[in-house]
């Protein structure tokens, strides 16, 4: 019995050593087997464009609620009335206020071009008299060359008639000579004296005539001149009154755009009452305001949600990880609500995982110091879920090389971030 009982236990110790061994050669052989590298972060549901995220429904100006439209929930198309509002500040009570203000723009239009069309008729009034002025100052000068032509005659005529003076006063003092003498009768001494005093008083009427013509010719010069002064006066007065006729129109042109200002603030204003729907998608987070109720202006009335989207997901990775990850690299998600199976090393054999792609990495963290990387549907994959909606939470599986398992056991128990020794250049003859 003995003998029986020793050669149980030596068998029973071999099938041990043979099951030992058999485990370690099985533990060497997974050791061995492909591993994918990645990297797990939590993420939510969102858009690629941000025009296509919930938008708040705002009111531009403070008012009072007359009537709702639509209720929460409802779908609305872009442009469709969503609730009117009525004014409440004094300024703009007015029913007619823009009727109003546009009577006076126009009013004021009118009184701008008045004074353009005064401005220009004094600018061709100052034209006019330039041109009477020139005209007035040609015919001038041609009488003062007529005058200066007439002096020059009449100097020749008080020459002349100087002359033929001096000649009769020798031929009178010859004759009284030979009268004294007795040489000459008394009636031939009369005659010479009588024809000195008329040669006499012809020169003193050309010399009266000469100094009159000299003396017409300063009234030339001086109505040259008086034509010259008075013409001024009048050319600066229209020009004066041209420039305030121009002053006048260019503050009438200022006040035309201020109320052209208002009148474009309070047409637009006018339409704020009526609040739209600035995109299509569905009513949600109404807030409770009734008619006759009042609203601040920019306060939030509601949201939003698009209806049209291309749906993205946003996940936030540590810095230690965002160096190994690029646009394009290859994700795989598991989205909240949507059962999934995950073997995080053999993403092939994972069951109600999707795929995605990296659409765009952030270059700066958040407040929690990680970076947003923005990931987008994979086309070549299976479609994501059509249910999904935004806000959904997700969890990202960043699939990276394949490496041994022993390699990722290493990696891991040192600490090193994913393809911590890989060599980029032996990645670029590849």
């Amino acid at each position: 019995m003995e003998a029986i009982g020793h050669v149980l236990n030596y068998r029973i110790s071999r099938n041990r050593k043979i099951s030992v061994y058999i485990a370690f050669g099985v533990f060497i052989i997974l050791l061995f087997l492909p591993w994918t590298q990645n990297v797990r972060s939590a993420g939510r549901v969102t858009t690629l464009q941000q025009n296509q995220r919930p938008t708040e429904i705002n009111t531009v100006i403070a008012g009072r609620v007359v009537k709702w439209f639509i209720k929460e929930g409802d779908f609305v198309q872009k442009g469709d009335t969503l609730l009117q509002i009525s004014e409440v500040k004094e300024e703009y009570l007015d029913p007619n206020l823009v009727p109003n203000v546009k009577s006076q723009l126009l009013a004021k239009s009118n009184s701008a071009e008045f004074y353009k069309s005064k401005a220009d008729a004094a600018g061709n009034q100052i034209k006019a008299l330039e041109q009477i002025r020139n005209n007035k100052v040609n015919q001038t000068k041609n009488k003062l060359i007529q005058q200066v032509q007439k002096i020059t005659a009449d100097s020749m005529d008080y020459i002349a008639s100087a002359n033929d003076y001096a000649i009769a006063k020798k031929q009178y003092d010859r004759q009284k000579q030979m009268f004294d003498s007795g040489l000459v009768s008394l009636t031939q001494f009369e005659q010479r004296n009588q024809y000195l005093q008329t040669m006499l008083a012809k020169k003193t009427s050309a010399q009266n005539k000469y100094f009159n013509t000299k003396n017409e010719l300063d009234n030339v010069k001086i109505e040259l001149s008086a034509t010259y002064q008075d013409y001024s006066e009048k050319i600066l007065k229209a020009e004066g009154e041209r420039l305030q006729s121009l002053s006048t129109a260019a503050s009438t042109d200022a006040e035309i755009a201020k109320l052209n200002n208002q009148f474009n603030n309070y047409s637009t204003r006018n339409s704020f009452y009526f609040i739209t729907a600035q995109q299509s998608g569905q009513i949600v987070q109404l807030k409770t305001t009734g008619a006759g109720e009042m609203v601040k202006d920019g306060e939030k009335l509601g949201i939003i949600v698009p209806d049209k989207i291309q749906l993205a997901v946003e996940i936030f990775v540590s810095p230690l990880d965002v160096s190994i990850l690029k646009v394009g690299a290859k994700t795989r998600f598991v989205f909240d609500g949507f059962p999934a199976v995950v073997f995080g090393g053999w993403p092939e054999a994972s069951y109600g995982t999707f795929g995605g792609k990296i659409y765009a990495i952030e270059n700066t963290t958040n407040n929690e110091g990680k970076f947003r990387v923005l990931v987008i549907e994979d086309e070549t994959d299976r479609k994501w879920p059509e249910k999904m909606r935004i806000g959904n939470g997700a969890q990202s599986i960043a699939l990276l090389n394949d490496v041994p398992i022993w390699y990722e056991l290493w990696r891991n128990i040192n600490g090193f971030p994913p393809d911590f020794y890989t060599d980029n250049s032996a990645k670029e003859k590849k």
